[in-house]
């Protein structure tokens, strides 16, 4: 299987869009994940987010950026007949290791609590989580 990896550009958005819109696990929001919103994304957080191919077709996705503290990875993605590859794994790492790059040395991620078989795959990767935590959000367009 050839499988090459690339730094995601807003070139990339509707191939990635269409990955993420079919995928259990990924939590879309209208304005954040629009066109606009990712452009937004990559333009803060440039060179940290890639995608996988498959002989030019798009089969993985992860968004990765920082806030210059800590490192955040969003809606990773891997279309489901190219799972149990390593391809999950190796976006990740590339994530990582630009995480390091940019001297963050802690990286966070949300996984939904209803969505068992990806905190599977996160412990499996040797994420761990946080008992010690709650996860709040407010809207700021109230």
């Amino acid at each position: 299987m050839n499988i090459d990896i690339y730094r995601m550009t807003i070139a990339d958005y509707d191939e990635v869009a269409a990955l993420w819109q079919g995928m259990d696990g990924v939590g879309l929001h209208d304005h954040e994940d629009s066109f606009e919103g990712i452009a937004a994304y990559l333009s803060r957080n440039p060179d940290m987010s890639f995608i996988a191919r498959n002989n030019g077709r798009l089969v993985g996705a992860v968004l990765c950026g920082h806030d210059g503290r800590r490192g955040s990875i969003n809606h990773l993605a891997v279309a489901p007949e190219f799972r149990k590859q390593n391809i999950g794994r190796t976006l990740v790492d590339r994530c990582l290791c630009e995480l390091a790059k940019n001297g963050i040395r802690k990286c966070n991620i949300v996984v939904f609590r209803d969505n068992i078989s990806g905190m599977e795959v996160w412990k499996k990767l040797g994420w761990n989580e946080r008992e010690d935590l709650t996860f709040m959000q407010i809207n700021t367009q109230r």
